[in-house]
């Protein structure tokens, strides 16, 4: 197995949506990033090429598709078809954030579940397998008809909030849906958990309802898997700042930050807001914005993919 990984047999690519992550986890493994050319057509069609030999190799391709949403995915979509027509070996597809995750189900009559779309496309555009962090809900696994990685950013928030050494802290779940999320870091900080009862009357706005438990003179963790108007995460924190909360922090995976997101979050009683670097995130727009990466977690995944060893350990 050694030798199959000093053999050159592997190489990773990246399209426009974060090249600086993609280098980071180049650096991690050791190697070059592999040479690709993704520009536009006068019209705005997408023109993928890949400048190397790829024929029977182990290839990679980062790229989230964060905003330009679509421009990215077709960018990904693009490039692996590229790479199948090139005779690639194996063609994983590591989607540090997926998009269109929110629509996972059907809420409603006659509306479309794009996270099962988008799955079809990706496996049908030439994936062999895929490898993804912290999505919006875990049951997106089920959607892909090939391997599926589903990683997590949280030993990397915990590292930088065990650094913070907070006393009287409490774990804060914005919402039911994140309770099973916000459980598992209270479990890991030995903290206790708060629950917010939320509702969304409509799409990217949201309403508290009720405070399960008591946040009086605590350090508050909010935990969620992404930030995107800011509106939750923001009224959130101001009702707990109402009911008596001390320190409120933010901890997010994805900084999508659409909108007024950034003037939200200026506004709030969050003090800070830490987010990873899964969408390329200019931290220099905010004094509250802290940006981890998961260069190391998303590099180690491909190593032990490329090498055929377990994933799972890797959060043991």
């Amino acid at each position: 197995m050694k030798e199959y990984w000093k053999s050159g047999s592997m190489k990773v690519f990246c399209g426009n949506s974060n090249p600086e992550l993609a280098a980071r986890i180049c650096r991690h493994l050791g190697i070059p990033l592999s040479s690709s050319r993704v520009s536009r057509f006068a019209d705005g069609e997408i023109d993928a090429h890949i400048l190397e030999n790829v024929r029977g190799e182990d290839c990679y391709i980062i790229q989230s598709t964060c905003k330009p949403v679509n421009e990215n995915l077709m960018e990904l979509l693009i490039m692996m078809d590229a790479l199948r027509r090139a005779s690639a070996g194996r063609i994983t597809a590591v989607i540090p954030y997926y998009g269109y995750a929110r629509a996972d189900r059907k809420p409603a009559p006659r509306v479309a579940i794009t996270a099962k779309l988008v799955a079809n496309l990706i496996t049908e555009a030439g994936a062999d397998r895929v490898i993804t962090i912290d999505l919006h809900a875990p049951q997106i696994q089920g959607f892909f008809d090939i391997p599926l990685d589903h990683l997590y950013a949280r030993p990397v928030i915990l590292d930088h909030i065990k650094e913070m050494n907070l006393e009287n802290a409490v774990v804060v779940s914005p919402d039911v849906g994140s309770v099973e999320r916000s459980r598992s870091f209270a479990k890991r900080l030995d903290l206790g958990l708060v629950i917010i009862d939320k509702r969304r009357p409509k799409p990217n706005h949201a309403e508290v309802f009720n405070v399960i438990g008591s946040v009086d003179k605590m350090n508050c963790l909010i935990f969620d898997d992404l930030v995107d108007t800011a509106g939750t995460l923001t009224e959130v924190a101001k009702t707990i700042k109402e009911r008596g909360a001390a320190k409120i922090i933010a901890c997010c995976t994805h900084g999508v930050l659409s909108a007024d997101a950034l003037e939200k979050i200026e506004k709030s009683p969050i003090e800070e807001l830490i987010l990873t670097d899964t969408i390329g995130i200019d931290a220099s727009k905010s004094a509250k914005i802290r940006v981890v990466s998961v260069s190391g977690i998303l590099a180690e995944a491909i190593r032990r993919n490329h090498l055929r060893e377990s994933i799972s350990e890797l959060f043991n």
